[in-house]
């Protein structure tokens, strides 16, 4: 059995550090961490860069020497206004200081450098709306390809409404074909409401060679190396996740299912 799912390691501090070789690929890296205030959390990556994300709470940031002072909007990550966020290239250091409860997302891949220190949000992140029916679902895009604010990463957020399918039709991105098809590594970062609840993720290739079916729980991280990889809301339980993406190039180009091809 593929070890996808990734179960957070406690309730406080760094509770995912994903790693490329951990994750046995090589550009996406994951870290999560669930801070109390006054708590503290940072890095700095030589060849990698950063994009922070505060999930919810407020943080005072620090990064590069500048101080970006108090951080965060949202409380509750399902009140769906656009997160802030800051980029920090690789080789500089960035420091966060918890100032209420606060969960802290970072998110890094390969960079050579040279972008500077900024924020991407909550200015220039809008909810925009993807699908139609039970495949609606809501989106913000962080770090999408249409924003030049990175080298490598692919960052966006996702709320699909209960009873709710997400990332459908089925589709893959793991092969290095552009423009029919780009190689891109990915992680999901899953929230319940209620928290107590549970999704499905499912991930699988055209042959069945990898096919992994996961109950995924609040806080859990789904890593996504190749495949397809749909998620589902039970009735009554809304979902939300984070996806991070990085590869060969900077570019989102995908191939659905052959069996779903004629599905909107």
């Amino acid at each position: 059995m593929a070890d996808l799912l990734r179960k957070p390691t406690g309730k406080r501090g760094r509770v995912h550090a994903i790693d490329p070789q951990s994750a046995g690929w090589s550009h996406v890296g994951f870290d999560l961490w669930r801070l109390e205030p006054g708590d503290d959390a940072g890095a700095s990556l030589p060849d990698r860069e950063t994009i922070l994300v505060l999930v919810e709470g407020r943080a005072r940031i620090r990064a590069a020497d500048q101080d970006f002072g108090e951080m965060g909007d949202r409380l509750d990550v399902f009140e769906r206004t656009p997160p802030h966020c800051l980029y920090v290239p690789p080789g500089t250091s960035w420091r966060a200081k918890a100032t209420t409860p606060c969960t802290l997302a970072v998110c890094t891949a390969p960079s050579a450098g040279g972008r500077p220190v900024q924020r991407l949000g909550p200015e220039g992140i809008s909810l925009d709306h993807r699908g139609q029916g039970t495949n609606l679902r809501h989106i913000h895009n962080i770090a999408m390809e249409d924003r030049d604010v990175a080298d490598s990463l692919l960052v966006t957020e996702v709320f699909t409404p209960a009873g709710h399918w997400s990332s459908y039709p089925p589709h893959r991105h793991d092969e290095d074909d552009f423009p029919r098809i780009t190689y891109l590594e990915e992680t999901y970062y899953h929230r319940l409401n209620p928290s107590r609840g549970f999704g499905v993720q499912r991930v699988f290739t055209d042959d069945l060679s990898l096919d992994e079916t996961m109950a995924v729980a609040d806080h859990d991280v789904v890593l996504v190396p190749r495949g397809h990889h749909p998620c589902g809301a039970p009735h009554g339980i809304e979902m939300y996740y984070l996806n991070v993406m990085a590869g060969p190039r900077r570019a989102w180009r995908f191939a659905l299912h052959p069996d779903f091809v004629d599905v909107t």
